[in-house]
């Protein structure tokens, strides 16, 4: 019963959106359908994280074609997770939407296009985290793709198109890539289905397994926005509404590390790039904070701070212990659920100040206190103030990482012989890791101090000798926003802090689910067995 399931986290999403398209001229039932197609795909995806954290993961074969003639659907603990919070993600973000829609008639999200392409972006998020083949996974990411090109360029500014524009080219560029490596795994053995890839690729000459292997690397490291792939990502988010800027920093640079675990630890667990990923790994923390650094405007700031945080979970995926990849799951929770909230909080500061940079900003603690303790929260947890998540994320990441060197085991039971030659490494991006923690604190601390207790009247002094050493948005980036703050964008990012919160209060329990997706990630036999239950050929 619970395997009929599985289609319907994507099957729900794209029937709520071809509804929502016919009801174009209805805007309130748009809503409802949107709201009740985000709920029902929350409620089966915690059905399907208890089902398969009891019973292991669920293989669904559609039409009844049996791997590898037909497409797989695959739901372990990995993809249960991704799936619930996604969900709740997409779900807490919808309501924020509605309320800023209804607050400004629609002109930053136009309803009638906002609710189709946002269900569509969700039915592909969604079939990429339960894909089975790799031509499926690619199909998600450009169901996703496609509506995020609708959605970043809503309102139809010049800037908003620019960015999409570019946004489009390096999406292009990386699907490209993607596809031409579909292409030479599927000549070079005969498949896409990722569970006979596993056994299948191991079977190539080392040569072919390394080219296959980079090319998948440098698709997802595109959209996963590592170093130095990650160019684009700061120019494009910001300059979307508040909504789609929280999603797309929230999830889709998410399903990008996705690919990546399931590339290094089931398609090419024999095929070892641990310097290479730690090398990755440091500079992606160090490029993308001291971008952080240079910024006055709060949404490019947080940019760049999602930039660099993706290093932390590439970090844990070159190390590839037990240890490592359960804080690897606790850290992608936490990192989804802390971004998308601080973007929602930085709309909501855009909206009560008029603008997101700091030489414009100043009194905001008097002008409205709650809106300082909304901002407080996040941004102490993305810079890693114990006890919250991020501590406790990065203190698991960097306890795997020592204990790796310690047990000469960098890079999983595979790359033993490169242990000797990584340890060094691993240590050098701690140390990276922790200078970027204090970085990001002082980045998030320094737009607190500006923009809400330094007083109203000291911003005009300050912004001719801000301007000298900060970069401010592109113009036109930054708009001005009216001064009313619907109760509904407020509920929406209280209710993301509160779930940041709860990765804290809950965090033995969640590091429990997350060592046990982490033990099915490190045995591919299991996902192997689910697929082919009479063995793979």
């Amino acid at each position: 019963m619970t395997d009929a399931l599985v289609p319907l986290v994507v099957l729900v999403p794209l029937l709520g959106a071809a509804l929502a398209l016919i009801l174009g001229r209805h805007p309130r039932a748009q809503v409802a359908v949107s709201t009740a197609t985000l709920f029902a795909v929350a409620t089966i995806a915690t059905l399907l994280l208890i089902e398969v954290d009891r019973n292991g993961p669920i293989a669904v074969h559609l039409g009844g074609w049996e791997a590898p003639w037909g497409i797989a659907l695959v739901v372990d603990r990995l993809s249960a997770i991704m799936l619930l919070v996604s969900a709740l993600m997409l779900l807490g973000v919808l309501v924020y939407a509605v309320g800023q829609g209804i607050a400004d008639n629609h002109r930053e999200t136009p309803i009638s296009i906002f609710h189709p392409a946002y269900l569509i972006l969700s039915a592909g998020v969604f079939d990429a985290f339960i894909a089975g083949d790799l031509f499926n996974l690619y199909v998600g990411f450009e169901i996703l793709l496609s509506a995020s090109y609708v959605l970043l360029t809503l309102g139809g500014t010049g800037e908003r198109i620019r960015a999409g524009v570019t946004y489009i080219i390096v999406s292009l560029v990386s699907s490209l890539f993607f596809l031409s490596a579909i292409a030479l795994i599927y000549g070079a053995t005969g498949t896409v289905n990722m569970a006979q890839l596993s056994v299948r690729l191991g079977g190539l000459p080392e040569e072919t397994q390394l080219v296959l292997h980079l090319m998948l690397l440098l698709a997802f490291g595109i959209k996963a926005a590592v170093f130095p792939l990650s160019f684009w990502l700061p120019d494009s988010y910001p300059t979307a509404p508040a909504p789609v800027t929280a999603v797309f920093a929230g999830l889709l640079t998410k399903v990008g590390v996705y690919a990546l675990i399931r590339t290094e630890t089931l398609l090419f667990a024999d095929n070892d790039l641990t310097i290479v990923l730690l090398v990755i790994a440091a500079f992606t923390m160090l490029v993308g904070i001291l971008g952080a650094l240079a910024q006055a405007d709060l949404k490019r700031l947080l940019s760049f701070t999602l930039v660099s945080h993706i290093g932390y979970l590439v970090f844990g995926i070159a190390i590839g212990t037990l240890s490592s990849m359960t804080a690897t799951v606790y850290y992608v929770v936490h990192h989804i659920t802390v971004q998308t909230a601080l973007f929602l909080v930085a709309g909501l500061i855009e909206r009560v100040g008029g603008a997101t940079s700091i030489s414009r900003l100043g009194g905001l603690m008097k002008v409205a206190p709650w809106l300082a303790i909304l901002y407080f929260i996040p941004a102490m947890n993305l810079g890693g103030i114990p006890p919250l998540s991020g501590f406790l994320g990065k203190l698991g990441l960097f306890l795997a990482g020592a204990e790796a060197v310690d047990e000469g085991n960098v890079g999983g039971a595979f790359a033993a012989s490169q242990t000797a030659d990584a340890a060094w490494v691993v240590w050098v991006v701690m140390a990276v890791g922790a200078a970027t923690s204090l970085m990001t604190l002082y980045a998030v601390t320094r737009f607190w101090n500006m923009a809400f207790w330094r007083g109203r009247g000291e911003v005009e002094g300050f912004s001719s000798r801000l301007t000298q050493s900060l970069q401010e948005a592109p113009a036109g980036a930054t708009l001005v926003a009216t001064r009313t703050v619907p109760p509904s964008m407020v509920i929406a990012t209280t209710g993301l802090i509160a779930l940041s919160l709860a990765l804290t209060v809950f965090a033995g329990p969640l590091f429990d689910l997350s060592a046990r997706a982490a033990a099915g990630l490190l045995d591919p036999s299991i996902y192997i067995g689910v697929v082919f239950p009479g063995g793979v050929q």
